[in-house]
């Protein structure tokens, strides 16, 4: 898992293990976990940026088993949210 950390905020790469992808129900959790962040939280796949705390945006980004993706914060302060955003991805989003 690597580390970005910059002037431009703190991510981490992850790749979507899960079978069916980054769909309705796993966007869904991750736009819930985010609502909670002070700053903006981004995912970003192949260059494209989605905000992570709108369903629609993440859905977007077409994320099938496989797809490498970037978790990003603007703030320190987020940093518990990045972990745990990582931690779900990892976990198949608990399915």
């Amino acid at each position: 898992m690597a580390k970005n950390n910059s002037d431009s905020g703190i991510s981490r790469d992850v790749t979507i293990t899960n079978a069916l992808g980054l769909h309705a129900r796993s966007a869904s959790k991750i736009a819930k976990l985010c609502k909670k962040a002070k700053s903006k939280v981004c995912i970003i796949k192949d260059g494209n940026k989605a905000d992570a705390s709108s369903i629609i945006d993440i859905l977007t980004l077409a994320c099938a088993q496989g797809s490498k993706i970037t978790l990003k914060i603007d703030d320190q302060s987020d940093l518990e949210i990045l972990n745990d955003l990582v931690q779900l991805v990892e976990s198949n989003f608990g399915e």
